[in-house]
This record gives C-alpha cells, sequence and structure tokens, in this order.
C-alpha cells in the first residue's frame, strides 16, 4: 500500500504521487481526508496549511492547486485499491463529534462507481462507528499504535465490525500479527521502508504494508 502514494519520490498525497504509485506497482494507495469551510472533502494530511491556514476554515477554492479532493482522488487511484483514513481528532481544528465527516466519506467513496476496492480507517473509533452506520457493506479498519496498549484494539475490531486493524510498525510482533489474525482480523502495518523488516513481516504473515516506497517494498519481496 502506497503511504499517501509513492511518497518518496513525489509530494505525498498528490494526484501524482498516487499516479506514482500505480507505477511502481503497488495495489493500493493510502490517502488522508479532511473538510473544507464549504464542505468539499480534500486529500491532506495535515490539519493546517505550510503557510498557517487551516484546512477546516478555508473554502477549497482557496486552496493550493495540489490538494486535490477526495473524489478526484479516488478515480485517479483506479484500478488500485484505496485506504481512505478520515482525520478527525479531538485535538484538532474541525473536529466533527457528529458523524457527519464519516457519512460524507462514504458518500463520496459510492459515487466512484463499482470496481473501487476500499477499507475506511480512523484512529476514532466513533468516526468508525458512523462509516459502519452509514454502509455496513463498507470495509472499516481501526488505526492504532498498538494492538494492545492502551486499549485492546483486536477486541474492539471485532466488537464493531472492522475488518482490520492498521498498526504503527515498531509496535508490531509475530504475536501480536497472530492474536490478530486467530480472532479474524486483518492487519496492515504502517509505515515500513526497510526491505529486511518488509520481508519479516511478510513472514509473520501480515496482510499489508503501508509504505513510502512501493517499489522497493515489491522487490524486498521478490515480487519484480
Amino acid at each position: 500500500i502506497g503511504h499517501r502514494g509513492a511518497s518518496f519520490d513525489f509530494p505525498e498525497n498528490t494526484l501524482e504521487a498516487f499516479e506514482g504509485a500505480a507505477a511502481q506497482g503497488a495495489d493500493w494507495v493510502e490517502l488522508d481526508v479532511r473538510c473544507t469551510a464549504d464542505g468539499v472533502l480534500v486529500v491532506h494530511h495535515d490539519a493546517v496549511l505550510p503557510d498557517g491556514r487551516v484546512i477546516f476554515d478555508t473554502i477549497a477554492g482557496d486552496l493550493p492547486d495540489t490538494v486535490t479532493t477526495l473524489e478526484l482522488a479516488l478515480a485517479t487511484c483506479l484500478p488500485m485499491g484505496v485506504n481512505v483514513e478520515i482525520k478527525n481528532s479531538p485535538a484538532e481544528p474541525g473536529y466533527d463529534p457528529t458523524g457527519a465527516l464519516a457519512r460524507s466519506t462514504v458518500l463520496a467513496i459510492g459515487g466512484v462507481g463499482p470496481g473501487l476496492d476500499v477499507l475506511v480507517s480512523s484512529f476514532d473509533i466513533g468516526t468508525l462507528e458512523a462509516v459502519r452506520s452509514a454502509d455496513p457493506m463498507l470495509a472499516t479498519g481501526y488505526l492504532v499504535l498498538s494492538t494492545e496498549e492502551p486499549d485492546d484494539a483486536v477486541a474492539m475490531a471485532v466488537g464493531g465490525g472492522h475488518r482490520a486493524v492498521n498498526p504503527w510498525d515498531p509496535c508490531v510482533t509475530e504475536a501480536s500479527v497472530a492474536r490478530a489474525h486467530d480472532a479474524g482480523i486483518e492487519v496492515n502495518v504502517w509505515t515500513v521502508d526497510d526491505p529486511d523488516r518488509i520481508r519479516q513481516l511478510a513472514d509473520w504473515g501480515v496482510d499489508a504494508v503501508i509504505t513510502n516506497r512501493p517499489a522497493v517494498a515489491r522487490r524486498a519481496l521478490g515480487l519484480d
């Protein structure tokens, strides 16, 4: 999975990065979604632009040209799958506790049409619950640092009907992968660029590695 596209070689979360990920042989792309002041879903990791403007307080037409809409990003990523991370943290401006952001994201995904394979992820469990409520058939993944601390993410994923946990690489062990799989939960690890670590995770049976360097990952796994 190309982390924000092929973000080692191209500006992250841009159409160029997504096209680059496809050219490097990525199976999927991971991207980040936020909402503008006028309700447009755009792809950007940070809540604040480099010039200091807050995305939630800025209308879409005033954003830099490199900030694409979710709709255009999803269309560009086809036929790759897309891990859509909804950025919705109580610690950041624009936090939405109502589920509206989640519902808007589900609508945008549905508008792309058939052929798009999607996993919606978030650190905010309430956001994932809102996604599940809006479309129970849409796959969801609980984005975490660790699957065990401070909460049992595997149990929460099972209880919430989520397909996957997406843990941070330094917290992943062979035992934690096995535990998730025993519970019927997929494991997608972020963010992994080291070839030896990619091979180790593959040996442990992880379902995907989220990487800034898809071409490097493919070579590490003997796919090229």
